[in-house]
């Protein structure tokens, strides 16, 4: 796969896991079936999300999220998805940033197998890399 942090082993160990990619109606079922959304308490009047459910295959959803950290710190190459996570990581921590960049590396590699695409980000401007920037690093604005 052509997306920035996912490598052989992650792309064959998601194949491998998924196998039938059209048992899913949804691409956002994929990232349930690998254990990468919040788990859901509720009885009675109390409803409130968990920590990620851990459910599925082990080997793929920490591949996922090791493909999700490499994205978020080792690639240069700026895209909507790296801003959109490290803008996460800003305001949540780097830790569930990652898991939700995960989560939606899932949903993206799943679309991409379903449409036979390739993958087209969205590149950030001058402009907005540079208030990304600043928003990021404010002692970056005074330079």
């Amino acid at each position: 796969m052509e997306i920035p942090g996912v490598g052989p082993i992650t792309a064959l160990s998601f194949y491998t896991a998924i196998d039938y990619p059209e048992r899913f109606r949804k691409s956002a079922d994929v990232a349930a079936y690998f254990g990468l959304t919040p788990r859901q308490f509720q009885s009675g009047e109390s409803d409130y999300s968990g920590r990620i459910s851990k459910r599925g295959d082990f080997c793929t959803r920490r591949a996922l999220v090791n493909a999700a950290t490499v994205m978020l710190v080792n690639t240069n190459e700026w895209n909507s998805i790296k801003a959109w996570g490290v803008r996460l990581a800003k305001r949540i921590g780097f830790s569930k940033a990652r898991i939700a960049v995960a989560r939606k590396l899932a949903v993206i590699m799943h679309k991409m197998w379903i449409n036979k695409d390739k993958f087209r980000p969205k590149k950030l401007g001058i402009e907005e890399l540079a208030a990304l920037k600043k928003e990021i690093n404010p002692s970056l604005a005074a330079a």
